[in-house]
């Protein structure tokens, strides 16, 4: 069941990012965190984009289900 979140993360991504990120849109926010939002096929997926976030050494701020 396809779903959308919003990840929010500490710090600003550069624009090469989104590609790794797939389709979820990259912005940097005014608080100096960056969110990722999409659609995310299933639970599966969400948990492989919370690896990428990890793999990266990122700091995860929190994780949403948003309407979009």
């Amino acid at each position: 069941m396809t779903r959308a979140y919003r990840l929010r993360v500490d710090g600003h991504l550069d624009d090469h990012w989104s590609a790794w990120f797939g389709d979820l849109a990259l912005t940097r926010d005014l608080d100096g965190t960056t969110s990722l939002s999409g659609a995310v096929q299933d639970q599966a997926a969400l948990h492989g984009l919370l690896a990428k976030v990890r793999d990266m050494g990122l700091t995860l701020i929190s994780v949403d289900a948003v309407d979009l």
